[in-house]
């Protein structure tokens, strides 16, 4: 039986994709513009998030190369043939499927896109994702080419965000807002971690379900920590039940076609005693005039030096965690991140309408000492032309998070 290397499926019809066919055609013009100005015959797209961001396509690899081909009259996804046809429904542009029967066939998709004929001088790959093995293979099949790093050009590309953008961006944080609340009311002494998470995720994915019925839905997801494993903004949810007294720390991440926003804040259960007070209200201070700062033209270490020096006066900067915030977009706790956006001392971007960052300072102060615990707010802003907004409506405070249900 002869069964083919890759091919062609288009199996049903295309369908509605997170946005309009003029935003992803913006997105790859502007791409091909990056290539004119680097010299660059084709692109070769690995990572989820830039693959998502020019045709809409998130891929679930499983351990199998995913890719998109971008030359300058051509643009294509590959995928596995475990996949069928749906990723070819969810492109905004042709797919080419590979079969598993052949090593590397998904290369020899590769070849069949641009031809033989004339094979390109130039090509883009994001270096901070390929790895070293596939860097090696493509290499063997474009012997004459020169490889150029496109990652920190792509990564600039999607710090400004379009109006489309921003809609989903600001729904994300209305369902965040929503996914609090309904954790807020699962709030008891008794409760576990991962009962209460339960309540805030389903909340968040039937709300995302109803505000965008033709979606795919993957990877909406709480972190709700209590007592010590607050400690890491990142740390899993467990099966502890809540005692009172407890310190608590609230994350909702609901995911929107492969958009993150989240919403974090710091909770007790029932009472908070002086020195937990004490450290909260200073984070909080922190939280406030970080939310102050960030206004177009600003750069990013600037905000920082600030915010350290207020820390430092408030006697907490010792304790402090990790950056002030970073970009949003495409981007997931598996995927995506726009490092040249980030709110940290080594950041120097200046800050520009349609940049999208979070306010989200955080302080631990380790067990066996006064007011032990992780804090932690989170707010994501919008940069306008003269300000910024702030689209995250949540209260933050022991005015507001002290709950007693």
């Amino acid at each position: 039986m002869d069964r083919p290397d890759f091919f062609t499926l288009k199996n049903g019809e295309k369908v509605k994709l997170p946005f309009s066919n003029s935003e992803y055609d913006r997105r790859v013009n502007n791409l091909r513009t990056v290539m004119d100005k680097n010299n660059l015959d084709m692109v070769i797209l690995t990572s989820m998030h830039n693959i998502a961001y020019y045709t809409g396509f998130i891929y679930c690899s499983f351990g199998r190369p995913y890719g998109c081909v971008v030359t300058k009259n051509k643009i294509s996804t590959i995928s596995a043939n475990i996949d069928a046809s749906q990723p070819w429904r969810r492109s905004h542009c042709d797919n080419v499927i590979y079969t598993d029967w052949k090593r590397d066939n998904f290369l020899r998709a590769i070849v069949s896109i641009i031809g033989r004929d004339d094979p390109p001088k130039n090509i883009g790959l994001e270096n901070d994702h390929v790895t070293l093995d596939m860097r090696d293979k493509i290499g063997s099949i474009f012997t004459f080419s020169v490889f150029n790093d496109i990652s920190k050009d792509l990564m600039q590309l999607r710090t400004i965000k379009s109006n489309e953008e921003i809609e989903i961006i600001k729904n994300g944080a209305r369902i965040a807002d929503l996914g609090a609340e309904e954790i807020v009311k699962n709030i008891r002494e008794g409760n576990t971690e991962i009962e209460v998470a339960i309540a805030g995720r389903d909340r968040m994915e039937r709300e995302i379900v109803k505000t965008y019925p033709d979606a795919e839905y993957m990877d909406t997801w709480v972190w709700f920590q209590s007592g010590i494993n607050t400690d890491g903004a990142h740390n899993p949810k467990t099966n502890r039940k809540l005692v009172k007294g407890d310190i608590l720390s609230l994350n909702t991440f609901p995911m929107i076609s492969g958009y993150y926003t989240a919403l974090e804040r710091t909770l007790f259960l029932d009472y908070a005693d002086d020195a937990s007070l004490k450290a909260w209200e200073a984070n909080v201070k922190v939280h406030k005039r970080g939310l102050e700062l960030i206004k177009p033209g600003v750069k990013c270490s600037d905000i920082c030096h600030e915010l350290n020096e207020l820390f430092a006066e408030l006697g907490y900067l010792h304790y402090r965690t990790f950056g002030y915030g970073h970009s949003f977009g495409v981007l997931s706790h598996f995927y995506g991140r726009e490092a040249g956006l980030e709110l940290r001392e080594d950041i120097n971007t200046v800050l520009e309408e349609n940049m999208v960052v979070s306010m989200e300072p955080m302080i631990m102060i380790p067990e066996g000492n006064l007011g032990a615990g992780g804090y932690r707010e989170h707010d994501i802003l919008i940069i306008g032309k003269d300000g910024a907004e702030n689209i995250t409506k949540f209260p933050f405070g022991p005015e507001h998070n002290i709950i007693q249900n």
